[in-house]
């Protein structure tokens, strides 16, 4: 299997994005007060993280190709999934009284319990799965319809697929369980999804320069023609 210098640097990059907002999406609900056609823009705190993993999951398909970057999906996945079952057992080991006069098995339970609640897990993980194969499928797909031309329309279009699976698949599932509330779950999910595309948008000039370093670096400009895109092979 061909080398690369930076591939395993983009996979860390990924895995730890993607760790560091499922803590924060179960740790805290955002408003700014601000309203968007009378719905009010309410984020859980991962949302302004988490689409840097759309970001990296972009760059990784579009230089090292599905293949390699299925490779790496599955490793976030593997990683969030032993997160929260970490997160779980230690919600059930004993606590130290002094810890627990500052702080405290309620306030770890309000605060982490989310992390390795069965609902948030299934959700994060459902959604993640869903919308980041999805992201890349598209990508992929497109890339070799459109003769690797106009990334930005590429970068762009598969994040509009990718994260609306995300977002619809865990807000549904995270609200099914009761992780929130049905009331905000059409804010949630419009503000997550306006908010994840906008910063894709953003930080386009970001990824294109990532992409240039990249292909420049690793001398590799992968086109998936004859791919195997099923989730499931993963050799």
């Amino acid at each position: 299997m061909k080398s690369y210098r930076y591939y395993d640097i983009v996979m860390a990059a990924f895995v730890a994005t993607l760790l560091v907002s499922n803590i924060s999406s179960a740790a805290k609900i955002v408003d700014f007060r601000i309203s968007l056609f009378t719905i009010p823009l309410v984020f859980d705190a991962g949302t302004l993280l988490f689409p840097l993993s759309y970001i990296f999951g972009d760059v990784l398909t579009e230089v090292y190709g599905y293949a390699r970057a299925r490779r790496v999906i599955w490793v976030g996945f593997v990683c969030a999934a032993v997160m929260s079952i970490y997160v779980h057992l230690v919600g059930r080991m004993p606590g130290e009284a002094a810890w627990q006069q500052y702080a405290g098995d309620e306030a770890f339970a309000a605060i982490l319990g989310g992390v390795g609640s069965g609902g948030i897990i299934i959700a994060s993980l459902a959604a993640y799965f869903c919308g980041e194969f999805s992201n890349s499928f598209v990508l992929a797909k497109m890339k070799v319809t459109m003769r690797g031309r106009r990334l930005w329309v590429r970068t762009i279009g598969s994040t509009l697929v990718g994260q609306a699976v995300d977002t619809v698949a865990f807000v549904f599932i995270a609200s099914a369980f009761g992780v929130f509330p049905w009331a905000i779950a059409v804010s949630l999910i419009v503000a997550n999804f306006l908010f994840k595309v906008s910063i894709e948008v953003l930080f386009t000039p970001l990824t294109y320069r990532m992409v240039g370093f990249l292909k420049h670096a690793e001398h590799e400009d992968y086109f998936d023609r004859g791919t195997n895109f099923n989730p499931f092979h993963l050799r």
